[in-house]
């Protein structure tokens, strides 16, 4: 976040400095429930979250869990830059979280360079993502979180993918 300070620069000149609240969670919680959540969806559509940030939460009402959990409710994949340098701090671990549990990436670049990498390896991986689905025999329309697991039977492959979803309510 960033404050306005054009009073203390004079009149007609403006400059942002770091300082202010950040409330992370809020933001990606309301973008997944007021928009992407409620957006319909009339065939198969990939859904995703770039979040740059560092991680640092100081304002937001909602917790980070309620967050990725309305990630995964509105089937978002988030994907994390994070703007600490050097790496390695406790925002890193949060946006390594909210990465993980949408089956996204995070990325801690060491240089500005390293961000325009960041964005392109994203765009790599939207554009050479596979879906999957089945059905359990003994599916319920309870609106429950389901845990999953998927992975490779190829030594050396990596899966990414989230650990879980809700079931549909109809």
């Amino acid at each position: 976040d960033f404050t306005d300070n054009t009073e203390a620069l004079g009149k007609g000149v403006r400059a942002l400095r770091p300082g202010g609240g950040t409330a992370m969670f809020d933001a990606l919680y309301y973008a997944c429930r007021d928009k992407l959540l409620k957006s319909e969806q009339t065939r198969s559509v990939r859904r995703a979250v770039i979040l740059v940030s560092d991680g640092d939460d100081n304002e937001s009402h909602v917790t980070r869990e309620e967050a990725i959990e309305m990630a995964l409710r509105a089937n978002v994949i988030v994907y994390t830059i994070s703007t600490n340098f050097p790496s390695g701090g406790p925002g890193d671990k949060v946006l390594q979280r909210i990465a993980d549990a949408t089956g996204g990436r995070a990325f801690e670049p060491f240089q500005l360079q390293q961000v325009a990498d960041a964005f392109a390896q994203i765009q790599d991986d939207l554009r050479s993502q596979y879906e999957l689905s089945y059905s359990p025999p003994n599916f319920a329309h309870d609106g429950r979180y389901r845990t999953i697991e998927i992975s490779a039977l190829r030594k050396g492959m990596k899966v990414r993918s989230r650990n879980g979803y809700y079931a549909p309510t109809e």
